[in-house]
């Protein structure tokens, strides 16, 4: 089993920043794929940026060049970096981690971008 814990949400106003963590316990070996998604309320689960074991990236369209995910050494901690934050990006905040193609999710935290 694999424990997923997501930090560092809050509210912010519209250009702001954040950095989001999610720090992986348990079974962590072979962890080869981490990724952020969010909800917004309303509306479906998205993926905003994966990054694999090798260190490739990915991120949907409409957070490229604002967001920038990464990960520690050990590869048991994933951060996503927000730029330029929007009120578009309000949402929960959701880390996924896959080991031997088994899903796991953190429980998530909220990111509100308001004035």
């Amino acid at each position: 089993q694999v424990q997923l814990v997501e930090s560092g949400g809050g509210l912010v106003q519209p250009g702001g920043s954040l950095r989001l963590s999610c720090t992986a316990s348990g079974s962590t070996f072979g962890i080869n794929f981490m990724a952020w998604y969010r909800q917004a309320p309303g509306k479906q689960r998205e993926l905003v940026a994966s990054i694999a074991s090798g260190g490739s990236t990915s991120y949907t369209d409409s957070v490229k060049g604002r967001f920038t995910i990464s990960q520690d050494n050990a590869k048991t901690t994933v951060y996503l970096q927000m730029n330029s934050l929007k009120p578009e990006d309000t949402a929960t905040y959701y880390c996924n981690g896959v080991r031997f193609a088994a899903g796991y999710w953190g429980r998530g935290t909220q990111v509100t971008v308001s004035s």
